[in-house]
């Protein structure tokens, strides 16, 4: 009857260790990116830099665009870029995903770096004219519009966002920042302390999408997708 039961149990430990065995191993491959839009922006806007990226080797299923809602607080958005960035890593099986943002994008997306757990899940984040520290133009907008009165300079919002550590974990922290951009102002803003803070040419505040510097410096701070 022992006999019985061991030559039980080994067949079940031996089965156990099959099945450990036959789980798929995380997928290999550059990290993925994640951009995202910022106010009145739309996921098409990311195209030319895609379409770039993509011409440099990176795999075109490993380049996702975030659209959202822009009406919505910041505090809302990053909420959903976390689900978001989970599905995205569950996807590919990646520990962390890189984000590129585009001006308002930069706020939510270091949101959730900062308050939802984004510092374990985020290689790089990279701000592209970005209102960091927040902007003039803002002030011309509807308070009733939430997310207007979370860029005003000294908002609530950007009084928490920047509170202690603006850049904090082991995220690499990359801005772009032009002197043209008349709609972060002043543009100086997109700066912040701790990260790698770039000064462009003179590029327009949407220009700076697809302009082929900052596209350069995207790629560079991204990597090698070998």
């Amino acid at each position: 009857m022992k006999r019985l039961l061991s030559l039980l149990c080994g067949l079940a430990l031996a089965g156990s260790l099959g099945l450990v065995q036959a789980a798929p191993a995380a997928a290999a491959g550059p990290v993925p990116i994640i951009f995202v839009h910022g106010f009145a922006g739309k996921g098409g806007q990311w195209s030319t830099m895609r379409d770039s990226l993509v011409a440099s080797g990176y795999p075109a299923d490993r380049l996702h665009v975030f659209s959202y809602d822009w009406l919505r607080s910041n505090r809302t958005i990053a909420d959903r870029l976390s689900h978001y960035t989970d599905d995205v890593r569950a996807q590919h099986g990646a520990d962390r995903v890189h984000l590129v943002t585009h001006s308002m994008g930069g706020l939510s997306s270091r949101w959730y770096i900062k308050f939802l757990g984004g510092e374990h899940k985020v290689d790089q984040w990279i701000s592209i004219g970005g209102p960091n520290n927040g902007t003039d133009i803002a002030d011309l907008c509807t308070s009733l519009i939430t997310p207007c009165a979370e860029m005003r300079h000294g908002s609530g919002f950007l009084a928490e966002l920047n509170s202690g550590d603006p850049t904090p974990g082991a995220v690499g922290y990359t801005t772009f920042r032009s002197p043209c951009d008349i709609v972060i102002s002043p543009y100086d803003s997109t700066s912040l302390d701790g990260a790698n803070n770039i000064r462009t040419g003179c590029v327009e505040h949407i220009s700076m999408m697809w302009n082929s510097g900052v596209i350069d410096g995207v790629r560079t701070t991204v990597g090698s997708p070998a």
